[in-house]
């Protein structure tokens, strides 16, 4: 007795062919999003202006938990963010300092110019001769 399953004499034969219907597959990404933590981590401790380093790390851990909780479009979403969030802050922390150092050095070079100018001006008046009074 043959109890395979299913058995093909008991379906009746069709006269019609079926056409399969098209599988369609979909292949995800297998790329994982960064999270950029540890960048994170280092705008918030090096000059951590407008707490932006604060925000990039919010949105690091967002990241990691949902790329740990399996959602990868919301841990790409929020990976994006603190991408952006970090860019800022070290664009921030590395350009506060040189626009600094360049208002110094104009400072020292227009106060050495007033500086001479007075000392041109001051030489001219006290030490001038009976002749430049006339």
């Amino acid at each position: 007795m043959d109890t395979s399953y299913p058995r093909e004499d008991n379906f009746p034969m069709t006269s019609r062919k079926q056409d399969p219907s098209p599988t369609v597959i979909t292949i995800r990404s297998s790329v994982v999003p960064r999270d950029h933590l540890i960048w994170s981590i280092f705008n918030i401790i090096y000059m951590n202006c407008c707490c932006l380093g604060l925000v990039a790390l919010a949105y690091s851990v967002k990241a990691r938990d949902q790329k740990v909780a399996g959602d990868v479009e919301a841990a790409r979403r929020f990976s994006s963010k603190a991408k952006c969030y970090n860019i800022l802050a070290t664009v921030w922390s590395l350009l506060l300092p040189l626009l600094l150092l360049a208002l110094v050095i104009t400072g020292v070079i227009h106060l050495s110019k007033l500086a001479q100018e007075s000392m041109n001006f001051f030489n001219h008046r006290l030490f001038a001769t009976d002749e430049d009074r006339k």
